[in-house]
């Protein structure tokens, strides 16, 4: 069995070595002719899986996209010639949801201003969205959902319409699909309309997918209005963002809110135990078996921590700061931004830390956080 797999995903030798040979590619530039003899092609977001790529391929038995997002897959034609496909939804859902959380920490203690005292709209209230909301639910920050899909199809939480999202939020957080038909597109959701209703001293994250904001308009919007804060992890026209928007930005990452340690493992595990079970095999390993230990495993708590503790405490995880920094480095060079994606290994999730509380105060929010089993 051969095996095409992007070169950026991880795990792919210790998890499909037994199966085959495996070759990795570039998955910005795979061709047809680099996927003909293909029996299992294992993808990310970067690459468009249609008609084009598979053209010449005879002989596939199964596709995997490690992602969230479908867009990239075209599913119906993959039905039309009966070669099944799978995609890791939730994967990295609580990597976002951390990696929101925390850039709120940083903006906050930047601004010396207080997160509890924010009102955080979410837009899109699926797996990301649900878990960004579980953050900033258990450090106790009001939340308010805009997904009218989801409300349609009965979700039994409280949604707002858009409109008063952005009336009512500081900081909204965004967390959709690419959609460009039906009901509730979102491509240039926020448009230049749009941003311009956005409330004085509004924070706009976008870890989802960088066309939901017109970036042009962004940037119109945003030297005209300084109050704004602005969060990037995606952009128009990855992976050559547009060089003027960038220094407008207060943190600006390469597309790897969800590339914790943890997510991307997963990512390529769920694909794995798709690919098993399609083959009919049991699969032997487990997530565990992909992790390394985090260089710190626990912290003794001798007091609550406030939100600038919190947020040196999350650094001990994870320090976002850094990643900025690579980001306004190295975006311009040649092939910067799929290289620090590559490179990008060294993000854990909160879990890998363990909170000892040795004093006798109730630290359980700290565990719906993330942190991994607060001791007592």
């Amino acid at each position: 069995m051969k095996i095409i797999a992007d070169e950026n995903m991880p795990c792919v030798d210790a998890l499909f070595g037994e199966l085959g040979h495996i070759k990795k590619v570039n998955g910005r530039s795979l061709t047809a002719d680099d996927v003909i003899d293909a029996d299992v092609l294992l993808v990310r977001s970067v690459t468009q899986v249609n008609a084009t790529l598979l053209e010449k391929n005879k002989r596939l038995r199964f596709v995997g996209s490690a992602t969230i997002g479908t867009d990239h897959i075209d599913v119906d034609y993959l039905k039309s010639r009966h070669i099944p496909f799978a995609n890791a939804p939730g994967c990295n859902a609580t990597a976002v949801g951390e990696f929101v959380f925390i850039a709120l920490l940083e903006l906050a203690n930047r601004f010396q201003e207080t997160l509890k005292h924010k009102t955080v709209g979410i837009v899109g209230a699926g797996n990301t969205g649900s878990a960004v909301a579980k953050c900033l639910t258990a450090f106790g920050v009001k939340v308010l959902l805009h997904d009218p899909l989801l409300q349609a199809q009965g979700d039994e939480r409280v949604f707002v319409s858009l409109d008063t999202l952005i009336e009512r939020c500081d900081v909204i957080s965004l967390h959709v699909p690419i959609t460009r038909t039906g009901q509730f597109p979102t491509w240039h959701l926020f448009d230049e309309r749009r941003l311009s209703q956005l409330t004085t001293g509004t924070w706009l994250i976008n870890c989802c997918r960088g066309e939901v904001i017109d970036n042009q308009a962004l940037m119109k919007v945003k030297l005209a209005r300084s109050d704004l804060k602005l969060v990037l992890d995606v952009w128009e026209g990855e992976p050559h963002p547009m060089p003027d928007l960038v220094p407008l930005v207060e943190l600006a990452t390469p597309h790897i809110a969800g590339y914790s340690v943890e997510g991307r493992a997963r990512g390529s595990f769920m694909l794995y135990q798709a690919l098993m079970a399609h083959l009919g095999y049991d699969g032997k390993l487990s997530l565990q078996d992909l992790l390394i230990p985090h260089w710190i495993e626990r912290i003794h708590l001798q007091a609550m921590p406030d939100e600038k503790a919190l947020l040196q405490l999350v650094r001990l995880v994870y320090d976002l700061r850094d990643d900025d920094r690579l980001f306004r480095n190295q975006f311009l060079n040649v092939n910067g931004f799929d290289h620090m994606r590559k490179i990008h290994k060294h993000r854990r999730e909160l879990s890998v830390l363990t909170l000892v509380n040795s004093g006798q105060f109730d630290v359980n929010w700290l565990s719906y956080l993330g942190f991994s089993g607060v001791e007592l």
